[in-house]
């Protein structure tokens, strides 16, 4: 037997409640009653859909990433690689200025930082997991090497954090920070920037590398200081 139509928008509506006000106040202070008014339903609804306030949360963390959930896996595999880098970067900023689709679950995330519940930390990886395993490969030929090396896994931790960082922000902080408002212009601005850093991290990664593993080896003395692990 289908689910009733009432049933599922009644569902929906309560998914959509639910990550705002997780969002909001999350996991500990949100209240279950202020969820079930602002979806315009009541307790008995969210145990009868969800179970209980637990499964909600869960629920709506997966509402909230596929509403903002980019779709890397349309980048065509027979692209240079650094083209594929580029269409990466570009679909997961590509909805930064529809805060609507995107901020719920930013939020949701910084929440779980701030005040962790372990509640789900299994779908975190469930969800990202299939998204990362796209830029590791992108990064991987950009590196002449294979997705487990240690130095994708830390360009892996760069790219994706340069991308997130405007997500966490507030739209008016983000344009005081770059001086301008959060225009088409702009995003289009931030990717080329993300990609050309990163391209150039990745790069210099690569040269530095191929100078390690030269007969020669590294022609220059080694690094000191505060960032190389030695005294001055």
């Amino acid at each position: 037997m289908k689910p009733r139509r009432d049933g599922m928008q009644t569902r929906r509506r309560l998914l959509e409640a639910a990550c705002r006000v997780f969002a909001e106040k999350g996991f500990h202070a949100a209240r279950v009653a202020d969820i079930c008014r602002r979806a315009r339903t009541n307790v008995a609804a969210v145990n009868y859909h969800f179970g209980g306030k637990a499964a909600l949360y869960v629920e709506a963390w997966r509402h909230a990433f596929s509403l903002a959930k980019p779709s890397v896996a349309q980048i065509p595999e027979d692209w240079p690689p650094e083209k594929r880098l580029r269409a990466f970067v570009e679909d997961l900023l590509r909805n930064l200025l529809d805060t609507e689709a995107n901020r719920p679950f930013s939020r949701l995330y910084l929440m779980e930082l701030i005040h962790p519940t372990g509640l789900v930390t299994h779908l975190w990886r469930e969800l990202i997991e299939p998204r990362r395993r796209v830029l590791l490969r992108i990064l991987a030929d950009l590196l002449h090497t294979d997705p487990d090396d240690p130095r994708v896994l830390l360009c892996d931790l760069s790219v994706i954090g340069q991308c997130r960082a405007p997500y966490l922000m507030q739209t008016a902080d983000l344009e005081y920070l770059l001086r301008s408002p959060l225009s088409p212009h702009m995003v289009r601005r931030l990717v080329d920037h993300i990609t050309r850093f990163s391209l150039a991290g990745i790069r210099g990664m690569a040269a530095e590398t191929a100078q390690e593993r030269s007969p020669g080896g590294l022609s220059r003395p080694p690094s000191t200081g505060p960032f190389s692990g030695q005294d001055p």
